[in-house]
């Protein structure tokens, strides 16, 4: 299995909590990207990087074959990741920022585990929509050990992904599952006595295909990307429907979730959710409450100008979770 660049741990320790507007601190993307260094490990860059407005070496982001090579060099240099493509048109994600999901959940399971965060195969954790790119047990897997299963209701999600994860020998540490039923989430996922140490997901947020090309309309924009001249994306970083809308949008998706994790309230220690608008914390929340979840978190998260968070809950106590983690995870 092709290994990551080794660096340092943390001590065991309470783990560190990002600076405001910066990435978390363990996330490998710190500062800007040393574009030689990308290009020695993946020469195919060299042709996509340019010239920012400030003089800067950078990457055309209206350019999704652009996106796409930068990508590929991160999880390569990063990551170990030898291996990686996506079909045309399939979501591209930016890297940090799932990075810093990841790594918001391992503080998580950290702080049931006096301050250590567990590792290895032996954690278990179902990525919802794991999508074409694989991204979260990539990434996952390569930090902390952790074995994912990646669930899915695209076939063809699932075939690019059953490919990125043979062609990196990953076969033994990442699972794939397609969720039959394109409205349900857990049910008909979960098998009945399964046990997840966490949950992770990254839900489609517009309502309809109009918004989500509204929305990237808004954001070539904001970028000043706009240039009739230009033929530009439908959709920026890639997407197709079920990743990027559903009916009713990200609210009704969460709504779902909250209501079907309480089915699975004792196969899954932490569910989570990247939560896009943070006008739908509220109203998640509140129905959280309602479901009589025990405990939850929401997360605050950062890249740049970009705000983020993700909200993660659990139906069992501090003396169920002990009881879990002194069952589940190795010292």
């Amino acid at each position: 299995m092709p290994q990551p660049p080794k660096r340092s741990r943390p001590a065991p320790a309470k783990p560190a909590a990002p600076t405001k507007g910066q990435l978390h601190p363990r996330n490998r993307h710190q500062g800007r990207y040393d574009f030689p260094q990308l290009i020695q490990g993946s020469p195919e860059l060299a042709r996509f990087v340019i010239t920012n407005p400030y003089g800067k070496e950078s990457i055309d982001f209206a350019d999704p074959e652009a996106v796409k090579a930068f990508n590929r060099a991160l999880l390569r240099q990063f990551y170990g990741i030898r291996h990686w493509d996506i079909p045309p048109g399939y979501l591209c994600p930016p890297i940090p920022g799932r990075a810093d999901y990841l790594h918001g959940l391992a503080d998580l399971l950290a702080a049931d585990n006096g301050g250590v965060i567990p590792r290895g195969k032996g954690l278990q954790a179902l990525d919802i929509g794991v999508g074409a790119n694989c991204i979260y047990p990539l990434i996952g897997h390569q930090e902390y050990g952790w074995h994912f299963t990646g669930a899915d209701i695209d076939p063809t999600a699932l075939d690019s992904a059953l490919a990125i994860v043979e062609s990196n020998q990953l076969a033994s540490a990442i699972d794939l599952r397609r969720q039959a039923a394109p409205k349900q989430i857990f049910k008909g996922l979960i098998a009945p006595g399964e046990r997840f140490d966490l949950t992770l997901c990254n839900p489609p947020f517009h309502s309809s295909l109009d918004e989500a090309t509204r929305g990237s309309r808004r954001k070539w924009k904001n970028l000043g990307k706009q240039a009739p001249e230009r033929k530009l994306p439908v959709l920026n970083f890639g997407g197709q429907g079920a990743e990027l809308w559903c009916e009713g949008g990200e609210s009704a998706f969460l709504q779902r979730m909250v209501d079907e994790s309480r089915q699975f309230r004792d196969q899954v220690l932490w569910f989570s959710s990247l939560v896009s608008k943070g006008g739908n914390v509220p109203g998640m929340e509140a129905r959280l409450r309602r479901s009589d979840a025990v405990e939850i978190r929401t997360v605050e998260m950062a890249q740049g100008q970009k705000q983020s968070r993700f909200v993660a809950w659990t139906f069992l106590d501090a003396d169920q979770r002990e009881a879990w983690r002194r069952a589940r995870w190795q010292a």
